[in-house]
């Protein structure tokens, strides 16, 4: 039986392009609420930054199959069997599937991914500092506004008084970061109270930065409720549960998390009323799915779909997907778990639908789109 400790470390190496498959017609150039979309984030968001930049070798099983089963037939470097909440946003917009920004030779004409999994929302000194470094991902929230500034010099964005023009055309899409934070100090003397105030002050001094530059259309995911992962049912005392089911302690400090980040949302949108500043809830809608999964076609909501075939969760650290011995189940899309840690093609489609559709972004998406009209 593993140690608690062995069981940490390995955990921290788990969490964490191609053009779309349709030609896109003139119609849809011309239809387009947006022309660029700009990601960042993490592993729930990289489209391939990891395998090429300084990661750790422990992501590497990433490129193995059957890592994009589902709808690639191959791997992308996505930590799914398919594609991404990002990926149908794209797709959602008429927009071809965004290169990561380590791949930036390839077609960026329509945005950029800057998301690579393992980042951290706070600078990854902190960890070093505090003997939590493990050779992860030094990659950073403010790893990626480097990035992104950057970009920006290498094409030269043209300058107007309000900041970059391009940006009176783009939408932000700031996905989930800060699981990596909690995860990487667990078992350690650092609080959680220590992390969430560090990780909320980066969060905040990123979109900042991104709004100080002239963004005017930005979405910004919250933490998913962490206690309904796999990996955290695995690791947790089974009498560590809350009403749905999940593990009630990672799930309290998301949730605390989360009304932490929409409290400094609010305080961005008086700074800047001339953008719009969406919360994407990933919350409630993780939350709703989990209450009544049949009615969005899942059965299986906790085991993983690929990993060991351990029971009672399908999942050992010790054995995870894309290593030899790892098998995948013949049907995803009835998993909301993929691979212990990341969810299925099927789950971040219904949550994209959540968000862009539904009520699950705070304002609506709908809203977003007829503010973007209106200012032209």
């Amino acid at each position: 039986m593993a140690t608690l400790s062995s069981k940490i470390i390995t955990i921290c190496t788990l969490f964490i392009v191609l053009p779309n498959a349709s030609a896109t017609t003139n119609n849809e150039v011309q239809t387009r609420p947006f022309k660029k979309v700009y990601a960042f984030g993490d592993s729930f968001t990289d489209t391939g930054n990891t395998k090429n930049g300084n990661g750790p070798s422990g992501f590497g099983h990433v490129s193995n199959s059957p890592y994009g089963k589902t709808f690639f037939n191959h791997s992308t470097n996505r930590y799914c069997d398919g594609r991404l909440v990002i990926d149908f946003v794209a797709e959602s917009l008429s927009l071809p599937y965004l290169t990561p920004y380590l791949h930036r030779k390839r077609n960026d004409f329509f945005g950029m991914n800057f998301a690579v999994a393992g980042s951290t929302a706070i600078n990854h000194l902190f960890f070093v500092r505090n003997n939590l470094s493990l050779d992860f991902t030094p990659q950073s929230i403010q790893t990626q506004i480097l990035w992104f500034n950057r970009y920006l010099e290498s094409q030269a964005c043209q300058r107007v008084e309000s900041g970059c023009k391009d940006f009176n055309e783009t939408l932000i899409w700031f996905g989930e970061i800060g699981v990596n934070d909690y995860a990487y100090t667990l078992g350690s003397s650092v609080s959680s109270n220590t992390i969430r105030k560090l990780a909320i002050s980066s969060v905040y001094g990123a979109l900042q930065a991104l709004l100080e530059k002239g963004a005017k259309y930005l979405v910004v995911q919250g933490l998913p409720p962490t206690g309904c992962l796999t990996l955290a049912m695995y690791l947790a005392s089974p009498d560590d549960r809350d009403d749905i089911g999940c593990v009630n302690s990672a799930n309290n400090q998301s949730y605390t998390h989360n009304l932490a980040l929409q409290a400094k949302l609010d305080e961005l949108r008086k700074q800047y009323p001339q953008s719009v500043i969406l919360y994407a809830d990933y919350w409630n809608a993780y939350r709703t799915i989990i209450k009544n999964p049949n009615q969005y076609g899942f059965t299986e909501v906790f085991k993983a779909c690929c990993g060991s075939q351990d029971p009672p969760y399908d999942f050992s650290v010790f054995e995870t997907c894309g290593m030899p011995n790892a098998t995948a189940c013949s049907s995803p899309s009835q998993y909301i778990n993929w691979d212990g840690v990341h969810l299925t093609e099927a789950m971040y489609k219904v949550l994209s639908n959540m968000y862009l559709q539904g009520n699950f972004s705070q304002p609506p998406f709908n809203f977003l789109l007829e503010r973007k009209e209106r200012q032209g």
